[in-house]
């Protein structure tokens, strides 16, 4: 947090740039950033490239869970555009890896349709709830200059991760 490149609209992608080595460098590069450091989506921005683009630990094959064991190959969405299914909005936690350690209640869409262009230049829909919804939001906030703090409606439940662990998680 602090960077400039954090508060500002990242520039969409032409198709003709997915493929290149650049662009499929770093998403690998963000895989490997995102897993290093335990992660389930990282933006771009959050690693200084002003591009539409994040990973998001999505399993492909079932886009309402999250692909955990890390064999996987995690989602990539390049230029998505995020529309809400229904009107249900859910709060929950959310922790961002541009802020470590700090943890709040955001409120969500309980479930979206996210399209967008793959890793190989393929439009792609999905229609995801719970959980996934909430990386996708959250991750293409960070496209549009925005942090899971500007969407916390009041600040009383923002925690340090310890305290977080020890007062706020269920046992």
């Amino acid at each position: 947090m602090g960077h400039p490149v954090l508060r500002t609209s990242a520039r969409t992608l032409e198709r003709s740039e997915i493929k290149s080595v650049s662009v499929q460098k770093l998403i690998d590069d963000l895989i490997e950033t995102m897993r290093e450091y335990h992660g389930v989506g990282l933006a771009a921005p959050q690693v200084h490239a002003g591009l539409r683009l994040f990973v998001a630990a999505v399993d492909a094959q079932d886009p309402g869970k999250l692909e955990d064991d890390g064999e996987g190959e995690p989602l990539a969405l390049i230029n998505p555009e995020i529309t809400p299914v229904g009107a249900v909005i859910v709060e929950d936690w959310e922790g961002c890896l541009s802020i470590p350690d700090i943890r709040g209640l955001v409120p969500r869409a309980k479930e979206i349709v996210v399209r967008g262009y793959d890793r190989k230049g393929d439009r792609i829909e999905i229609r995801v709830h719970d959980f996934s919804a909430r990386v996708i939001q959250h991750e293409t906030d960070h496209l549009d200059g925005v942090l899971f703090l500007d969407r916390m409606e009041t600040f009383d439940s923002l925690t340090f991760l310890d305290e977080y662990s020890r007062y706020w998680t269920k046992d």
